[in-house]
């Protein structure tokens, strides 16, 4: 199956919303390639970025539970590989 890499841009507003966060991330751990989480406390906002290579339907399956999550606002870039 193909596979694409992709670029998870997440940013936390309310770190309530974290362990369900946490959560869905883990169930895609065998697609997530890496993560980096900066905390950005003046703001009092967390900022993610995940890097994953999963086919297009996991990715968008990734992406909307994410979005859907309460607190969290994320945007998805793709590879052209």
């Amino acid at each position: 199956m193909e596979t694409r890499i992709a670029l998870i841009g997440i940013i936390v507003d309310d770190v309530s919303a974290t362990d369900k966060l946490n959560s869905i991330l883990h169930d895609f751990g065998k697609y997530i390639i890496g993560r980096m989480g900066i905390p950005y406390r003046q703001k009092d906002v967390c900022i993610i970025s995940v890097v994953i290579d999963a086919p297009n339907d996991v990715i968008s399956s990734l992406s909307g539970k994410l979005g859907m999550v309460p607190g969290i606002n994320i945007k998805t870039v793709y590879s052209k590989v």
